[in-house]
């Protein structure tokens, strides 16, 4: 049920007195308040593109990402209905849940770019998140639509849309008042933001990382379990943590970005074991040249260049053999093989002699 924001001013006299609402060009310039400070929508956003056109030729207003890697669409009701600008705002959402990483970087740069920032995605998300930037971006996504007034209708709809399916879309209500020339602006939410928060919880308990032995059991299932585990345990030997994902393993390095991926739910007994490296990353990590390195891998191919993420590159370990040799020259690089103490790293130490 919408409820009217009312606002009093309280007199030195302990009187008060009732600012009137107005609708004073309020849309046309909030535009320009959110760009210039997201905050006032949420500290938890960083703008990375305004009037980013999708491939459907329409305009998302602000494109936004949180410091969970989430991205986030927001979009000014304006002179748009409400049921007009939710059904756009839901247009958006089908397209920007298949950006990539490298897609969403190239959008924020040209951002930057325009406001005369010369900064790379992941520099800014470091600056406003004190955080280092996250593997994986745009597993998830939300909706914030801002508007002054929003119809029951709407209400009704969007309600419907939050608790029924979980949908993250949210409305930012802002009033404006004017007393005597003295401005004032307030912000209340439709759907409570925490629960917009367990609603994206909730869609990715749905699909959890996978553990390891369920890692191990894909592996065994695709054909591809004894390299699997010759090259997990040639890893672990390594200052490496490891966590798992939806679909992999990922080794990290001290900077808590990836290095390595083992990706066995893409993997099969005729291509083999499925691979991802940050080829960058590791040249940086063994002190030597991504060509070098290159020379000792099976035939891969590129799938990002990205100054966040460098040179990142995938194949297959098509037998042990291909993987032995790669981890015979992986060792002779790095002969001093330093094992983090088990209590300071993930349970990696899984396989068992």
């Amino acid at each position: 049920m919408q409820e009217d924001l009312k606002i009093w001013e309280i007199s030195a006299e302990d009187k008060l007195t009732e600012i009137i609402k107005t609708k004073l060009n309020l849309e046309a310039r909030l535009e320009k308040w959110l760009e210039r400070d997201i905050s006032i929508l949420s500290p938890d956003l960083l703008v990375i593109g305004s009037q980013v056109v999708t491939d459907y030729n329409g305009i998302i207003d602000l494109l936004c990402l949180d410091s969970s890697g989430n991205v986030v669409i927001v979009e000014l009701k304006r002179d748009k209905t409400s049921r007009e600008v939710t059904a756009q705002a839901l247009d958006y959402a089908s397209w920007v849940k298949n950006l990539s990483a490298d897609e969403i970087s190239r959008i924020a740069v040209s951002y930057f770019n325009y406001l005369g920032k010369e900064e790379t995605l992941e520099q800014a998300f470091q600056t406003k998140f004190d955080n280092v930037f996250p593997e994986i971006i745009n597993s998830q996504h939300k909706i914030l639509i801002v508007a002054s007034e929003i119809d029951p209708s709407t209400e009704r709809i969007i309600n419907y849309l939050s608790e029924t399916y979980q949908v993250p879309i949210n409305v930012a209500k802002f009033n404006y008042f004017n007393n005597n020339g003295h401005e004032l602006l307030a912000r209340k939410f439709l759907v409570d933001p925490n629960q917009v928060k367990e609603n994206i919880a909730s869609k990715s308990s749905r699909k959890t990382n996978l553990t390891y032995k369920e890692l191990e059991e894909t592996a065994e299932t695709n054909g591809v379990n004894h390299i699997y585990k010759l090259v997990y345990q040639g890893l672990i030997k390594y200052p490496f943590w490891t966590n798992t994902t939806k679909s992999c393993i990922t080794f990290t390095g001290k900077s808590k970005k990836a290095i390595f991926n083992l990706i066995p739910i893409e993997s099969n007994q005729e291509l083999g074991l499925k691979f991802k490296i940050y080829l960058t990353r590791l040249s940086e990590y063994l002190n030597k040249s991504e060509d070098t390195i290159t020379e000792f891998l099976p035939n891969i191919e590129p799938v990002l260049q990205e100054e966040w993420s460098g040179l990142v590159v995938q194949g297959f370990f098509t037998s042990e053999e291909s993987a032995n040799h790669f981890l015979t020259k992986l060792n002779d690089w790095n002969p001093l093989i330093l094992v983090l103490p088990s209590s300071l790293r993930q349970p990696q130490s899984y396989y068992k002699e």
